[in-house]
């Protein structure tokens, strides 16, 4: 099963926890405290993998998490590192935040790492709380704590040449006769349901193929297998146009070629704009000759022509020649231009004050949630410090002018305390 679009639900490890532990041996009752620091949290990394060829490996498991860093330990130990979590993606795989759209990451070369999430900071063991007035600190710091967030993985194929054209065209045959792959093939429309990918060695000049699923009227506004694989197209160096000249399926050759044309442009004007190359199959078919005359005619000199014939290989040593000779003029395939989006932890302690239904003060932000990890609250040294914050930041001042006053509630971190002046 060929798989090329999936949404994932991904989430970094957590910091481990420092902890609260002070020196004991034989003769020396509190000899200091030792609290360890916790670990770090791991990653989330995406790889490129030139041997996984599509994204099935994440269309029934669609949720993944990086290991937890370890919890601190006594004797200034420090908590294990969480383990990265890496997920292995195809070239040509493009990571997106689901909710914004954002490009994250164009996994584009063999072994290109890119790290979409960061593991959680590990918490600060009590030994790295100890200061010149306080010599014993019976509290400790908790491991930050990572969110979870969705992201889009797109596979757009990376190619030299890709092949297009209306269904049962001879896309596939002309693919099995140039290249090592081999297609499905039949007398039926829609035979190719997935890209097909295949190496061409044309004298020494390799090239990678696509052949991309029949297009057909209406294909970029969702038609047939339509928006699906045109994207596959996105990444080609150049096109080749195959064309059934025959008309042994009662279409005629140069409407098709108008109408794939017609659906590459409003799929995408630079899809367009891309060198063509135009195959003109079954050209050993009853009466194609005049066939040929006639659509050479119409499309004039803009586009190159070549006559094959596919089913046995006729000519199509003159396809490649021309298709090498336009591949030596074009640039290499190149990732795509985009502005970066990335997942920043949070750098400005903010916090908002807002009233609840109950009349309770309600304090939020990355303050208080930087707070909920350093503050202990059955210490009162750390109760202490969460005081001297809030009162330096202003924030008993505007509880005040809010209309707090002595016996308010007020939530702080999801704990509820009492307001006092």
């Amino acid at each position: 099963m060929f798989i090329d679009r999936v949404i994932l639900q991904i989430k970094a490890g957590n910091g481990g926890d420092g902890i609260t532990s002070f020196l004991h041996f034989k003769g020396v009752v509190n000899g200091g405290p030792d609290g360890g620091d916790g670990g770090r949290g791991g990653d989330v990394v995406f790889v490129g993998d030139r041997h996984v060829n599509n994204l099935a490996e994440y269309y029934y498991k669609n949720k993944f998490a990086a290991e937890n860093g370890g919890r601190g330990g006594p004797k200034n130990c420090f908590g294990k590192d969480g383990k990265d979590l890496i997920l292995k993606v195809p070239l040509g795989t493009i990571v997106k935040d689901a909710e914004s759209g954002g490009v994250i990451a164009d996994i584009f070369e063999d072994g290109q790492k890119v790290v979409v999430l960061a593991g959680g900071d590990g918490g600060k063991g009590n030994a790295r709380f100890v200061t010149s007035r306080r010599h014993a600190p019976h509290f400790s710091q908790t491991g930050e704590k990572t969110e979870t967030h969705k992201v889009i993985l797109e596979l757009k194929t990376i190619a030299d040449v890709g092949l297009v054209g209306f269904p049962n065209v001879g896309k596939s045959t002309l693919l099995s006769k140039i290249t090592k792959a081999r297609p499905k093939i039949a007398n039926y429309h829609f035979t190719t349901l997935s890209p097909n990918l295949g190496v061409c060695d044309y004298y020494g000049a390799q090239f990678v193929v696509a052949d991309i699923p029949g297009l057909i009227e209406g294909a970029a506004d969702g038609a047939g297998l339509g928006i699906e694989f045109l994207r596959h197209i996105e990444r080609t160096r150049m096109l080749v146009h195959v064309v059934d000249i025959s008309g042994s399926e009662g279409r005629d050759a140069y409407e098709d070629f108008i109408k794939i044309n017609a659906e590459l442009k409003n799929y995408s004007p630079l899809l367009a704009k891309k060198k063509q190359i135009v195959a003109l199959n079954k050209c050993d078919c009853y009466g194609a000759a005049e066939k040929i005359a006639a659509f050479k005619e119409k499309i004039g000199k803009k586009y190159k022509t070549v006559e094959i014939s596919a089913i046995d290989g006729g000519n199509v040593n003159a396809l490649l020649k021309v298709v090498c000779a336009a591949l030596e003029k074009l640039p290499p395939v190149q990732p795509e231009r985009f502005e970066p989006f990335a997942y920043a932890k949070p750098e400005k302690l903010d916090y908002e004050i807002y009233r609840d239904d109950d009349g309770a003060f309600v304090i939020t932000g990355t303050l208080v949630d930087v707070l909920a990890r350093n503050v202990v609250l059955t210490d009162t040294h750390s109760v202490s410090y969460m005081h001297k914050v809030l009162r330096d930041r202003g924030i008993f001042k505007q509880l005040k002018a809010m209309g707090a006053v002595n016996g308010t509630t007020i939530v702080l971190g999801g704990t509820e305390f009492e307001y006092t002046e």
